[in-house]
């Protein structure tokens, strides 16, 4: 399942959340810097021990003091830095699944919930619009050619009402065709 729902993904008992993090895995400001806040300082010494992660990329800590269960910090590309920066978009959400599934198939679930913010839209500068399109065809994408995938029940916490909205649209498009 795909949805969306407007809040603070800090607050939410997922079985993971999504970090919308920087290279260095250091906090940050908006949902970055919200999560570390909320998650303690322990969260801040494992990914000082994680070190460096690639945009794109992820990788997975616990959660420490979130009610989530654990945190997947994903790199979302600096729009007008990043010459592919819409492939690398879409790396951070199909990365993000796969340490999803993983998280699953090692805890021996038969589903695992996550939640994701909307990756690179704030400081990042990656217009809402085509990050909003992006995510939701990433995921819609997955789900379609990896069956299993469907598993991973997935849920889009935008912070912003502007998001939320992005997000009821585009979603309702993919149930609107059948996807």
């Amino acid at each position: 399942m795909i949805t969306t729902l407007k809040g603070d993904i800090t607050g939410l008992d997922f079985d993971i959340i999504v970090n919308a993090a920087n290279n260095h895995l250091l906090p940050g400001s908006g949902v970055c810097g919200a999560i570390f806040k909320k998650a303690g300082h322990q969260l801040e010494t494992a990914c000082q021990k994680i070190g460096y992660c690639q945009t794109g990329d992820a990788v997975m800590t616990e959660a420490y003091d979130l009610p989530s269960k654990a945190i997947i910090h994903t790199v979302g590309p600096i729009y007008h830095q990043d010459s592919n920066a819409a492939y690398s978009l879409k790396a951070c959400y199909w990365n993000s699944m796969v340490l999803a599934f993983d998280y699953m198939r090692s805890h021996h679930l038969d589903s695992v919930s996550i939640a994701f913010p909307c990756i690179a839209t704030g400081i990042y500068g990656y217009p809402h619009q085509e990050a909003c399109s992006i995510a939701v065809n990433t995921i819609y994408q997955l789900m379609h050619e990896y069956p299993d995938a469907k598993k991973i029940n997935v849920v889009f916490v935008c912070y912003q009402q502007e998001d939320y909205l992005l997000y009821k649209e585009e979603l309702a498009k993919y149930a609107f065709y059948g996807r």
